[in-house]
C-alpha cells in the first residue's frame, strides 16, 4: 500500500487543532491499534481474480459490439450530443423531435475509449486525502441516493439536510472511507432545484476529502464547478481533476439528455464521470448475468466515448451495477451471487480496456442492520475488492435496497472496510514474516507468548475490529449481552459527539456562502 503524493492546493488544506489531536488519540478517526493501516487510498498487495478465459470475454466483447451495432443507443433531448456522436461516424436515425437512434460500427466506440486515461488522481482540498483511481488502486466511498434514513431510535424517516451532514462527518471521521461520496442521502426538507448547493458545500465544509458533485440538472453541474473554482480556484481545475460526477443511462440503451449534458459540462471543464448503467434483471436488462455484463459494456462505454469526444483525455469511468430480482414477486435482489460473479468479470473487461472501474458496494435488501445486510454486503463488496474495482461507492449504509441510509450499518460496513484494508494489503512472505527464528527460540512445546517476534508483531499482526465482540459469552452476557446493531448505535453517536470539522479558510467559506445565497435568491423554492 502506499501514500498519494501530496500536492500543495491552498491554505485551506490546513487540518485544525481538533482534527491532529484526534488523530493522535484515535477518537476522531476511531484509528486505534488500527493506525497503521490507515491510508488515503489502497495500493493492494492481492491480485485481482479471473473468473472467464479470454474467449469467454470475446464473446461478451462480440456481443456488446452487436448490441451497439445492431441494436443502437437511444439519445434523448440532445441534439448536440447527437451531432457529436454523428460528426465521428455513428448512423443516426431521428425517431421523434426530440430522440434519436445511434448506432456504431463495431470497435468506433472501443476506439474512442482509448484517450480516457488508465489511472488519474481526484485532488481533495486537503492534499492529504487525495486519491488515486485506477490501476491497483482502491477507493471507499458511502453510500448514494438514499430518499429515506434509518437509525434504531428514531426508526425509517425522510432524510433531512441534518442527516445529510451527519453522514459526511461520519465518512470524514472514518480512518478506512477515502472519499466523501455524493448524495448520500437527499436532504428532502430543501427545496429540489436547491438543495444541490447545500450539499455541494457540506461535502467542502465538513470533510476534507474528495467528493461526487451534482448530476441532477446541467445548471446544477454549472454550480457544482463553480463552487469548485471558488474552493481550488479557476486555473486549477484545467490541469487538476477535483471532482466526478456520478451519471446513469437509462436502461435499456438510452442515455437522456439531462444526463449527456451533465456528462458534457463536466468532460468540458477536465473533471471526471463515472458512466453508470444500473441494471435490474428481468426488468431492464436480461436475466442472465452474461447478457447483463454486456449490455453494461455497451451502454456505459457510449458514456465514456462521449467524454473522449468532448475533451480527450477526461477522467472517466467504466461502471456497472449489476443486480438480480426475486422471481416470485418481481422485487429487485441485491447482495446476491450471480451479480456478484458479473462484477468480477466487469474487472476483467475493465482492465482488458484500460479503463478504470467502479462496480458493485455493500449492497443488501435488509431492512434492519443485521445477518441478512452484513451477509449480503460481503457477498457483494468481495466482488468488488476480488474484480479489481478502483472505486467502489455503497461502501457504508446501504439498507433497504437503497431506499434507506442506516446509522448503524454505516458504522458496521466501515468496520468490514477496515478489514478490507488488511485484506488487500496482501502477506508478507520475507523470512522475518516466516518467523523460523521465532519457533527455534524456545523450541517444541514451548509457547511463544514472549518471544521477540510476538513483541514485534503483536499490534499489526491482525486487525482489531472496533464492532466486533470476542469475548467469551459469559463476559458478554454479564456486560449487558449487547448485539452488533446496538453496538452501532452507541459507535456512530459516539463519532458525531467527538467529531470536529477540518480547517477551511475563512474567506473560501464566506465567498462559498455568498455564491449559495444569491443562487437561491435568483429563483423561487420548487418541491419537484
Amino acid at each position: 500500500m502506499s501514500l498519494a503524493t501530496p500536492d500543495p492546493v491552498q491554505s485551506s488544506a490546513r487540518k485544525g487543532r481538533g482534527a491532529r489531536r484526534a488523530e493522535r488519540s484515535g477518537t476522531g478517526g476511531g484509528l486505534g491499534p488500527n493506525a497503521w493501516l490507515k491510508v488515503p487510498y489502497i495500493e493492494r498487495g492481492v491480485p485481482s481474480y479471473d473468473i472467464a478465459s479470454e474467449e469467454q470475454l470475446d464473446r461478451v466483447m462480440h456481443a456488446a459490439e452487436r448490441i451497439l451495432a445492431e441494436i443502437g443507443i437511444e439519445f434523448r433531448e440532445d441534439p448536440e450530443t447527437v451531432e457529436r456522436f454523428r460528426r465521428v461516424g455513428g448512423k443516426v436515425t431521428q425517431l421523434t423531435p426530440e430522440s434519436w437512434n445511434i448506432k456504431f460500427e463495431p470497435g468506433m466506440i472501443v476506439e474512442l475509449c482509448k484517450t480516457a486515461p488508465e489511472r488519474f488522481t481526484q485532488y481533495a482540498r486537503n492534499p492529504a486525502n487525495t486519491v488515486e483511481i485506477g490501476g491497483k488502486a482502491t477507493v471507499f466511498a458511502p453510500s448514494y441516493g438514499s430518499p429515506f434514513v434509518m437509525d434504531l431510535d428514531k426508526g425509517r424517516r425522510y432524510g433531512t439536510i441534518e442527516d445529510f451532514q451527519n453522514f459526511i462527518k461520519l465518512a470524514q471521521s472514518s480512518p478506512w472511507l477515502h472519499h466523501s461520496g455524493g448524495t448520500i442521502c437527499e436532504p428532502t426538507d430543501v427545496p429540489v432545484n436547491k438543495r444541490h448547493l447545500d450539499m455541494v458545500y457540506s461535502h467542502m465544509r465538513y470533510s476534507d476529502r474528495p467528493f461526487l458533485g451534482s448530476i441532477t440538472h446541467q445548471d446544477r453541474v454549472t454550480d457544482t464547478l463553480d463552487m469548485c473554482r471558488i474552493l481550488f480556484g479557476s486555473d486549477y481545475l484545467e490541469t487538476h481533476c477535483v471532482v466526478m460526477g456520478n451519471f446513469n443511462s437509462t436502461s435499456p440503451l438510452v442515455w437522456d439528455g439531462v444526463t449527456t449534458k451533465g456528462i458534457t459540462r463536466y468532460a468540458e471543464a477536465n473533471q471526471g464521470s463515472i458512466l453508470l448503467p444500473f441494471l435490474l434483471g428481468g426488468a431492464v436488462a436480461p436475466l442472465t448475468m452474461a447478457g447483463q455484463v454486456a449490455q453494461c459494456v455497451a451502454e456505459s462505454l457510449v458514456g465514456v466515448a462521449l467524454t473522449q469526444i468532448v475533451r480527450p483525455g477526461a477522467p472517466a469511468l467504466l461502471a456497472g451495477f449489476l443486480s438480480s430480482m426475486s422471481l416470485r414477486s418481481g422485487s429487485p435482489t441485491f447482495g446476491t451471487p450471480e451479480p456478484a460473479l458479473g462484477s468480477l468479470v466487469m474487472g476483467q473487461i475493465s482492465r482488458r480496456l484500460k479503463l478504470p472501474l467502479r462496480c458493485a458496494g455493500n449492497f443488501s435488501t435488509s431492512k434492519m442492520p443485521d445477518a441478512q445486510a452484513m451477509t449480503q454486503s460481503m457477498m457483494s463488496v468481495m466482488s468488488a475488492v476480488q474484480g479489481g474495482a478502483n472505486y467502489i461507492l455503497h461502501c457504508a449504509g446501504f439498507l433497504d435496497g437503497l431506499l434507506s441510509m442506516s446509522y448503524e450499518k454505516f458504522v458496521l460496513d466501515t468496520d468490514l472496510c477496515g478489514q478490507l484494508h488488511s485484506y488487500l494489503r496482501g502477506l508478507d512472505f520475507s523470512d522475518d514474516a516466516l518467523a523460523v527464528d521465532a519457533l527455534a527460540e524456545g523450541g517444541p512445546g514451548v509457547h511463544l507468548f514472549s518471544t521477540q517476534h510476538v513483541l514485534k508483531y503483536y499490534e499489526k499482526a491482525y486487525y482489531d475490529s472496533e464492532m466486533d465482540d470476542n469475548d467469551t459469552h459469559e463476559t458478554w452476557f454479564e456486560n449487558g449481552s449487547v448485539d452488533a446493531a446496538a453496538r452501532a448505535n452507541k459507535r456512530w453517536k459516539d463519532i458525531l459527539n467527538r467529531y470536529e470539522a477540518p480547517h477551511l479558510d475563512e474567506g473560501i467559506d464566506e465567498a462559498l456562502k455568498e455564491f449559495i445565497a444569491k443562487k437561491k435568491a435568483s429563483m423561487p423554492d420548487t418541491w419537484y
